[in-house]
């Protein structure tokens, strides 16, 4: 039995309850949702590896909303569209009639006529983000119920303030491969830690998907950051929450060491404090230039405290072995060729970057899954009669 075949069967036993549903959370999938997930962007791989066709949609739109700069996510939402057979159209709110006071409500039914799944970034803004996507979704389910859409599309997270699915996801599968399978990960390290940038206002979504997806494959997962760095608190319990379930560890360590110590895989990655976050959103919503330029100097004066904090060889020897994976979602602030100082050394970097460019590979094949799993019913029938 080849792989993709192998892939389907165990597929095929597991219970997965997507049709119509939105993918916002992973924490709101169930274990078996989300291995399924990894089977079906996996058999989607392989076909596209063997040139074969990923067709399963005669027609249909999809639509994508980014309300930031993106590479690899809206490059990928694009791929998986078309390899599905779906046109896409991008929503510019500037050219739209958003600008002359159109609702959200409104906007999502007018987009939604013959759309098969809209896909959201919307991260600027802590506590707005995912409450917009859910905004959305609400509006095309009563488009549907009361006749106004002909069907209801699906809603996907390509970021928000909370979470980043389609990243973590992508993280998941590229981990999972690297080490055989997802029983594997049980018992195995990896450091989710705070690393210096010469910027400011990065996402919190990153680490908290991390901590929020790996914790429930029995893994031991240490979460390292400076002193006023801290996540959001109901991840960090949520992280908690799932750890004892699934029988791994969840600590907060105190420093990169520490967290690096015989670690099997590391993620070090900027974030912003969340409390900034939480600043930097009230002034965002009232348009305070001044304020915002004043919060992001004292940011940069703080983060600059913590220059220290790069992943680099001395470091990396504290790992398993010394050889443990190196994981980033891209771009990573490099030592010396992106920024006089930051993320991650250039030697450690050149290391890895092409296990991080195959580790940004896996997502457009994961948003590609999460479309086919919320729009398809039969979505395993359907896998079987592409692969045959």
């Amino acid at each position: 039995m080849d792989l993709m075949h192998h892939h389907l069967q165990a597929l095929q036993k597991l219970k997965a309850n997507t049709y119509n549903k939105d993918f916002l959370l992973t924490w709101e999938k169930t274990a078996a949702e989300i291995e399924a997930l990894l089977l079906v962007a996996e058999i989607l791989s392989e076909l596209h590896q063997q040139k074969k066709s990923l067709r399963t949609f005669d027609s249909g739109l999809a639509i994508s909303i980014f309300r930031d700069n993106s590479t690899r996510t809206r490059f990928s939402f694009a791929s998986a569209v078309n390899a599905l057979g779906l046109g896409l159209s991008e929503l510019d709110e500037v050219k739209s009639q958003i600008a002359h006071g159109e609702t959200v409500r409104e906007t999502a039914n007018m987009i939604s006529f013959l759309a098969e799944v809209i896909g959201i970034r919307d991260d600027m803004f802590l506590g707005e983000g995912n409450k917009y996507m859910r905004e959305v979704a609400a509006a095309v389910q009563e488009g549907f119920e009361q006749g106004v859409l002909h069907q209801r599309p699906a809603v996907i997270n390509l970021q928000c303030d909370i979470d980043h699915p389609t990243q973590t996801a992508a993280d998941l599968l590229h981990i999972k491969n690297h080490f055989g399978s997802l029983e594997a990960l049980r018992g195995k390290k990896i450091a989710m830690t705070w690393a210096y940038s010469p910027s400011y206002g990065k996402p919190l979504s990153v680490p908290q998907g991390i901590i929020g997806l790996l914790t429930r494959f029995g893994m031991e997962v240490d979460l390292a950051y400076p002193e006023g760095y801290e996540l959001i608190p109901d991840v960090i319990d949520l992280a908690r929450a799932n750890s004892q379930a699934s029988g791994g560890q969840f600590r907060i360590a105190a420093s990169m060491e520490e967290a690096f110590e015989n670690a099997d895989i590391v993620y070090p990655k900027s974030w912003a404090p969340y409390q900034v976050m939480e600043r930097r959103t009230e002034l965002l919503k009232n348009n305070d230039r001044d304020g915002l330029k004043a919060l992001e100097k004292e940011c940069l004066v703080n983060n600059a405290r913590f220059k220290n904090w790069e992943c680099d060889e001395t470091r990396m020897k504290c790992t398993r072995g010394g050889e443990a994976l190196y994981m980033h979602c891209l771009p990573a602030d490099i030592s010396g060729v992106s920024c006089a100082q930051g993320e991650v050394s250039k030697g450690v970097f050149e290391k890895y970057r092409l296990q991080t460019y195959r580790e940004a590979g896996y997502k457009p094949f994961i948003i590609a899954a999460m479309i086919v799993m919320t729009r398809i019913r039969n979505f395993q029938e359907k896998l079987a009669q592409i692969i045959a």
